[in-house]
C-alpha cells in the first residue's frame, strides 16, 4: 500500500502560512512524540528560518519515556526550546509561557530598550494533521478557543488567539508535504492517525504496524494479546489472525474477521492501551552525529 495524502486545502494553508510568518516572532511546532521526525514537516524549517523555535513533544504520555528524554536532548542540541506535553490533560502546558519568554528573550529586551512596553509575543502554532494543535491551544488558554477533533483536517483556516497581554497565537491548519520520499515516514504517519483513515486499507496498515511493534515492543504485544511463546515463528498475518481469535472477531460461520482485528490493533496502539511506544529514535535514524556536528564550536 502506498502511504500518501495531500488534499487541496493544504496548498492553500501553506500559502497562508508563508504570508503570515513575517508577522510572528516565534514558531511553536507540535510534534507527535511517538514519531518526532516523521511528524515534522520539513517545509516548516524553511518557513521558520531565523525565527525563534519552541518544539512541543505532544502525546508524550503515549510515547516511550526514555525515548522522550532522548528526543528532547536531540532537539535542544539543535538549538530549540523543548517541552514534553499532553495537550488533552494539560500536562506540561503551564511551563510553556516561561519557555516562550526565554525563547523570545532578545526580542522582549529589545522592545524594552526602545521603550515599547506590553507588546505581546506573536507565535505561529504549526504541525501536521491530528498532532493536537487546537487541543493544545485550548489547554494553554484554559478555554475552548478552537475546534478540535480526533481526526486530521479539523482546522481549515487561520485564527488569531490572544492568550494574555504578553502572548498571541496564530493557529494554522495541519499540513503535510506533497510527497513522502521515504514510505516509512508515510507508514508512521498513518499509524499515529495523521493520514485520513478513509483512504487507507486498514488490514494492510495493521500488518505493517505489527512489523514495528513485534520488533520494538514484543513484550507489550505478548501481554496485551495473550501470546505465550513470542513471535519467532509466526508471520504477521498469523499474528493478526491470533489477535482476531483472542478478541473474538468473527464473521458468520466463525470465519475470522481480520479487518475488525486490524481496527482493534490500530486503535489500541493509538490510544496507548498496548503500552507507551515510540516508532523511531535519533540513533535509529542516524541523527545523533548530525546534531553534534551542527553544534560544534569552530576553533
Amino acid at each position: 500500500m502506498n502511504y500518501q495524502w495531500y488534499p487541496g486545502h493544504m496548498t492553500k494553508a501553506k500559502r497562508m502560512m508563508e504570508e503570515n510568518v513575517k508577522l510572528v516572532d516565534l514558531i511553536i511546532e507540535l510534534l507527535d512524540a511517538r514519531a518526532p521526525i516523521s511528524s515534522r514537516n520539513p517545509e516548516i524549517d524553511k518557513l521558520g528560518a531565523n525565527k525563534s523555535r519552541v518544539i512541543l513533544l505532544n502525546k508524550s504520555d503515549l510515547a516511550d519515556p526514555h525515548s522522550n528524554k532522548v528526543w528532547k536532548e536531540y532537539f535542544e542540541q539543535l538549538g530549540a526550546h523543548v517541552v514534553e506535553i499532553n495537550s488533552k490533560t494539560g500536562a506540561g502546558v503551564k511551563s510553556i509561557q516561561g519557555v516562550v519568554n526565554e525563547a523570545c528573550k532578545e526580542k522582549i529586551e529589545r522592545d524594552k530598550r526602545r521603550g515599547i512596553l506590553n507588546r505581546p509575543v506573536r507565535a505561529m502554532v504549526v504541525g501536521i494533521p491530528n498532532v493536537g494543535k487546537s487541543t493544545f491551544i485550548n489547554a494553554f488558554a484554559g478555554k475552548a478557543c478552537t475546534k478540535t477533533g480526533n481526526k486530521p483536517g479539523v482546522t481549515k483556516g487561520k485564527q488569531w488567539i490572544r492568550l494574555n497581554k504578553s502572548l498571541e497565537l496564530l493557529d494554522t491548519p495541519g499540513i503535510l508535504w506533497p510527497k513522502f520520499e521515504d514510505q516509512s515516514v508515510g507508514k508512521k504517519l498513518a499509524f499515529i492517525g495523521s493520514i485520513n483513515d478513509n483512504i487507507l486499507i486498514v488490514d494492510e496498515m495493521a500488518l505493517d504496524l505489527i512489523t514495528y511493534l513485534v520488533e520494538k515492543y514484543p513484550n507489550q504485544m505478548m501481554k496485551r494479546f495473550l501470546f505465550e511463546e513470542g513471535f519467532s515463528k509466526e508471520s504477521n498475518i498469523e499474528i493478526l489472525t491470533n489477535i482476531a481469535i483472542v478478541r473474538k472477531c468473527f464473521k458468520k460461520g466463525q470465519e475470522v474477521d481480520l479487518e475488525k482485528a486490524a481496527g482493534i490493533l490500530i486503535e489500541e496502539f493509538r490510544s496507548g492501551k498496548i503500552g507507551r511506544m515510540t516508532l523511531e529514535t535519533p540513533e535509529e535514524l542516524g541523527l545523533i552525529k548530525k546534531a553534534e556536528k551542527k553544534n560544534e564550536n569552530p576553533e
